[in-house]
């Protein structure tokens, strides 16, 4: 049968389709539902001929005329498959509709007429169910290029002007009303709004923009009125360059096709030795009837024909790598699933992976009667003036705890230390412990046991006492410790690699229980350590943010980077990409994979099983052609079909 095929073309804006947003790629457009497609009618159609042929074969005496009815099934049925059998033998290249054509003119040559028409029919029925399958299992991804919309308003002179995608420039500015879905990729450089990007991402709860975030193309603005400033050309957006890296991923084939296309290119002519062999053999050599033993070798072309082992891989390949893309996780390549479903190891980045990537608040300590309200209040005030990272960390909780600031007067930053300033007539100061080596003021205890956890902390007094302290850490992602313990319940080693040092790693190792941590790394250590780890455990996965993680990511057997929605760097180099930063896509990766590869096992050992049990049966002459197509052939290639359908319904 054919193999599921991904066609590019030009489409309606004279651009390529494959780097279009809004024009659908061939391989990936909206198919029009079965009952309305040619191959139905003409199934209809032709099946309507085979048993009005049946009729007048067995029931009447007009078998000439039934006859004629075969042939015009065969005509009409197989048109394209006696088309690709001929030019299979030009290229000496025999394929699977080189052997149903065999044995349906062979079927007519005995006198069967009827079976040799079935053989056509049957044959052309399946491989229109096979097709629209296949369509099936690219349907989450025809859905996403559904969500871009082909025009977007753009303010120019003052108005707004409805344009087709590819005439907005870089640099345009986009406006996008409430209930309509973002055209363009770009920054919000007006308004607020919430965003569903769960086209982009798979996350399902809306994302809040506000000036100067980032927007995408396809992703739906839901409560908010918002102007968009486009940074990207239609072709470019994260949407149409997810598109083309899923057609590049169902291009590319896994260990297992190539074995089997290698082991499909063999085993076509030696089914058609076989067969010639199971004729020759008896009818001129041993003398038996040559009418029966022809009869069987038809029987045993049919049976042989490797279509259901030809698409037991590809199929499953698809439709994970499809129902990968809709929860948001692009996978480069077929052969990186089967690579994935053999790892034993998993290293993790520290930074921007196992936590979050930037600083907040993790514990406020009143001192000598001061509230935690006070603290923060206090703190906040000062920092208020301040763009360090730690600063807008403390003004982020103060903003969300409701805190109101204070006046401040005879504000002084201190480079490297902290600030001070008056408040209420008291001067305080907030900084690191070196802010406080001239005052006279002793350290709380609590204040060493929060550095040993990893934790940054700011220290808080007047010049007589101390009013608090705040904690401030790279805080771990929720989901953190409930990933590390199902990866080892699924028997892979987990590993921490961070530039950072010991003692942070150490408390973070701790908290959320991973194997092992490396801690005070340079990139080319971590490329040491994966390698390493490798030679221990056997195949290993990387995870980091794709971009200072690169050395790592490239070295271990998958690459995966995290959170990499807007990266251009992590998408192109990453074996694999999360566009969302969600540490549970790793264990709905590790389970995809490994499902992917028991289907493929799965549709392998039935096709070889039932292909193995009725060569057996035909050659004993226990099969006919109609069960030989009908079951062995048709019906099973469905088989694997829908069982490889079974992994679009993975959940993530």
């Amino acid at each position: 049968m054919s193999q599921i095929k991904l066609q590019t073309g030009t489409n309606s804006c004279g651009s390529n389709e494959r780097t279009c947003s809004c024009c659908a790629v061939d391989f990936l457009e909206e198919k029009p539902p079965f009952w309305k497609r040619r191959t139905l009618t003409i199934s209809i159609s032709t099946g309507l001929l085979l048993l009005s042929g049946l009729v007048i074969n067995f029931l009447t005496s007009y078998r000439f005329a039934a006859q004629l009815i075969f042939i015009s099934v065969v005509a009409v049925a197989g048109k394209d498959i006696l088309r690709k059998a001929v030019l299979s033998l030009f290229k000496l290249r025999l394929d699977m509709n080189f052997l149903m054509s065999i044995a349906s003119f062979g079927a007519f040559f005995i006198g069967h007429g009827e079976e040799g028409a079935a053989v056509i029919y049957l044959f052309y029925v399946a491989e229109s169910l096979e097709e629209y399958a296949g369509d099936n299992a690219k349907k989450s991804i025809s859905q996403l290029l559904k969500l871009a919309p082909e025009t977007a308003r753009v303010k120019r002179a003052g108005k707004e002007t409805e344009l087709h995608t590819h005439e907005v420039e870089i640099g345009d500015i986009v406006v996008i009303r409430p209930g309509e879905k973002v055209p363009m990729d770009g920054k919000v450089i007006a308004g607020q709004s919430s965003v569903n990007e769960a086209t982009i991402t798979g996350e399902s709860l809306p994302a809040d923009k506000f000036v100067g975030d980032e927007v995408f193309a396809g992703t739906m603005n839901e409560d908010g009125y918002i102007e968009v400033e486009v940074d990207r050309k239609a072709e470019d957006t994260i949407l149409s360059r997810i598109v083309r890296i899923v057609e590049e991923a169902e291009k590319q084939k896994s260990k297992t096709e190539k074995f089997i296309d290698r082991f499909a290119r063999y085993y076509t002519p030696v089914v058609i030795s076989l067969a010639f062999a199971t004729f020759f053999i008896p009818a001129f050599i041993l003398a038996y009837p040559w009418h029966d033993w022809f009869y069987r070798a038809l029987v045993l072309l049919v049976v042989s024909c490797p279509c259901a082992m030809a698409i037991s891989t590809p199929v499953a390949m698809v439709s994970a790598i499809s129902s990968a893309a809709r929860h948001g996780v692009l996978i480069k390549g077929a052969t990186f699933i089967e690579e994935l479903s053999k790892v034993k190891a998993c290293a993790f980045d520290k930074t921007g992976t196992l936590t979050k990537g930037r600083l907040e608040v993790a514990d406020v300590i009143g001192f000598n009667g001061h509230s935690e309200y006070e603290v923060l209040s206090i703190a906040a005030s000062m920092e208020a003036r301040s763009q360090h990272p730690i600063a807008k960390a403390i003004l982020t909780r103060a903003h969300k705890d409701g805190i109101q600031l204070k006046e401040i007067n005879n504000f002084v930053s201190v480079k490297g230390k902290g600030v001070q300033a008056l408040i209420n007539g008291n001067t305080y100061y907030a900084g690191a412990r070196n802010l406080f080596d001239n005052l006279s003021i002793s350290l709380p205890g609590e204040l060493p046991g929060l550095e040993k956890e990893g934790k940054t902390s700011i220290f808080i007094s007047t010049r007589e006492q101390a009013v608090g302290v705040i904690a401030l850490a790279d805080m771990v992602r929720q989901n953190a410790h409930e990933i590390i313990t199902r990866l080892k319940k699924a028997n892979i080693r987990t590993e921490m690699l961070t530039g950072d040092n010991r003692k942070v790693a150490e408390a973070l190792a701790g908290s959320i229980g991973i194997d092992g941590y490396h801690a005070e790394l340079l990139p080319e250590d971590k490329v040491r350590v994966v390698g390493e780890l490798a030679g221990k455990c056997g195949p290993v996965a990387m995870v980091g943010d794709g971009v200072n993680d690169a050395p790592a990511l490239a070295k271990a057997n998958v690459g995966i980077a995290m959170g990499t929605i807007g990266s251009d760097v992590a998408i192109e180099t990453a074996d694999i990409a999360l566009m969302h930063d969600d540490l549970s896509r790793i264990d709905y990766l590790i389970s995809l994979s490994r499902k992917t590869m028991q289907v493929v096992k799965q549709n392998l050992f039935v096709s070889i099983l039932i292909k193995g049990s009725f060569t057996v049966l035909a050659s004993l002459g226990f099969i006919n052609l109609w069960i030989a197509v009908g079951v062995g052939d048709m019906g099973l290639s469905l088989a694997v079909i829908l069982n490889a359908m079974r992994l679009t319904r993975v959940k993530a």
